[in-house]
């Protein structure tokens, strides 16, 4: 039983995390990144299935982030069904067409060339599985009142992060996807009023025959600081 106490009338349990060598914290954090190393977001989608309690176990992964004040403002939308699969593309389709034929400036569309996308989503169709993040401005509780959230989009953002890296470590891929607008996830999903969509990935296994862009990252160097 976890030894437990009360600070200023709240109940804490103690936290005994294993400690390490550094030896093995070397090792542990050079075998994290190689693996993050082979991650990639990817377009071309197998159709093969991907078992329910894979993601289940993704999905607890990402609940487990961090969130302001406790309060996980979000939402995991999990869609299998293949009829509103398809009514998911058909408006994502319809909304990045009119961004990239007027909505998106020069500048924008010369620095997604290297990636080579268009408007054409059948990812969101030929996946197993969408995953459709919300975010939550407020709950709302038993009784129908507005509870603040803090630090949403920063706690969201955080749990996204934790929810790549479960798929990744899973053997599945992924894709960030953003189409603009995307207030018709509302309207499909059937989503109350305090959530709003924040991201949209489909999840499943790669196609056999799969291509992804010669890219670079920045070096280390060029994106941390130390003082």
């Amino acid at each position: 039983m976890a030894e437990t106490k009360l600070i200023n009338g709240y109940p804490f349990i103690a936290h005994h995390p294993q400690k390490i060598s550094e030896e093995q914290s070397l090792h542990n954090s050079q075998k994290f990144l190689n693996n993050m190393l082979k991650r990639r977001s990817v377009r071309d989608f197998s159709s093969e299935p991907v078992l329910k309690e894979v993601i289940e176990n993704i999905l607890a992964a990402a609940n487990t982030a961090p969130s302001g004040a406790n309060k996980q403002p979000w939402t995991f939308c999990v869609v299998q069904d293949t009829h509103l699969k398809k009514q998911i593309r058909e408006a994502a389709e319809e909304e990045e067409k009119l961004s990239y034929d007027g909505r998106m400036p020069a500048e924008w569309l010369k620095d997604l060339a290297p990636l080579q996308t268009d408007w054409r989503k059948p990812f969101l169709e030929i996946a197993p599985w969408l995953i459709v993040v919300f975010k939550k401005s407020y709950d709302i509780d038993k009784d129908g009142n507005r509870k603040n959230n803090y630090y949403v989009l920063e706690s969201t953002g955080i749990a996204t992060g934790f929810l790549i890296a479960a798929i990744h470590a899973a053997g599945l891929v992924t894709l960030t996807h953003t189409p603009s607008p995307m207030n018709f996830l509302l309207k499909l999903l059937k989503r109350p009023d305090n959530e709003k969509p924040f991201l949209l990935l489909p999840v499943g296994y790669p196609a056999k025959e799969c291509w992804v862009p010669q890219l670079t990252k920045k070096t280390l160097d060029e994106v941390a600081v130390f003082y």
